[in-house]
């Protein structure tokens, strides 16, 4: 059986979550022929292919993703050995990679790291903002340690810690007919502009299957990454948006209802780790300590 050392780790992964030999020589800084070398002889001594070759870039086999889980399981278990020889030798430096979503960062900030105090050891934190198949593709890819997101999709490479419910919201400028309605459904909110978050994220994802299904067609004037954006659209009175209601600060000029369809009302925040994972108590800890300070993930009715 191989034993993958570092390099092996490092170039695999590398060529996996760039998707090309060239890419992968790039971000490394060596030659190409070097990588394609590398992935050649690792193919050799298993005895099977590893990779998909095309002009597109490349792709794992069934077994390159057998090798690829694997190598993400040593490089967490070297993680975790560290964590508790740290801890034999007195090293209090510890270091957590969150990944969430921009609609949580003010709970997170305020209600997560705010109210942390001494967990006993120095923690650093890496933050990273990112859209909700980011914050999952990051943490089923070993590159962050926990994640929080809206809505994500059902997979096998992470689990949730804590839910909460968080109705999808309409955001509608004052004085908006629909503004003078109770009850809002998305077929309501069909025949006006519409700004969005891109694909990849929980809203618009849930969004666009709940309107396929229906058969209602969303036609966004304004595509944005920017949550801000989508709060500056709505109050200058250019059409509608859509957030759940943790992400939006009660301001003058927009309207908030709760829509009404049975999918969009029962989206939910989730607090993530990698499927499978054995987690360092420097992650543990943070996790469960965002789980009940975090307002994000208190019950809902």
């Amino acid at each position: 059986m191989m034993i993958f050392d570092r390099r092996d780790i490092r170039v695999y992964m590398a060529v996996h979550r760039y998707g090309s030999i060239r890419a992968a020589a790039d971000q490394l800084g060596v030659a190409p022929s070097a990588v394609s070398r590398q992935m050649a002889d690792m193919e050799s001594q298993l005895g099977v292919t590893l990779l998909e070759r095309s002009s597109r870039g490349v792709n794992l086999t069934d077994a390159g993703r057998l090798v690829l889980e694997h190598m993400r399981h040593v490089v967490e278990e070297a993680g975790y050995l560290n964590e508790q020889l740290s801890d034999l030798r007195g090293i209090q430096q510890r270091n957590v990679r969150i990944h969430c979503g921009e609609g949580f960062l003010a709970d997170f900030m305020q209600n997560g790291l705010g109210s942390i105090g001494s967990p006993g050891f120095q923690i650093r934190y890496e933050l990273l903002v990112g859209s909700t198949d980011a914050v999952v593709g990051a943490l089923a890819n070993g590159e962050s340690d926990i994640g929080i997101a809206y809505n994500p999709p059902a997979t096998g490479a992470v689990r949730s810690l804590a839910s909460a419910r968080h109705p999808l919201c309409v955001l509608i400028p004052s004085g908006h007919p629909l503004a003078a309605m109770t009850s809002v459904q998305l077929a309501d909110c069909a025949p006006y502009p519409v700004a969005l978050l891109p694909k990849g994220h929980g809203t618009t994802d849930l969004l666009m299957r709940v309107a396929s299904d229906s058969g209602i067609a969303l036609s966004p004037l304004l595509m944005t990454t920017s949550i801000d954006a989508l709060r500056r659209f709505v109050k200058a009175g250019l059409g509608l948006a859509f957030l759940p209601r943790a992400s939006v600060a009660v301001e003058d000029a927009i309207e908030l209802r709760e829509l009404a369809d049975a999918a969009l009302s029962g989206a939910s925040a989730h607090l993530m780790v990698r499927a499978r994972r054995r987690l360092p108590a420097s992650v543990d800890r943070l996790a469960r300590h965002l789980e009940t300070s975090m307002a994000s993930f208190f019950p809902r009715c």
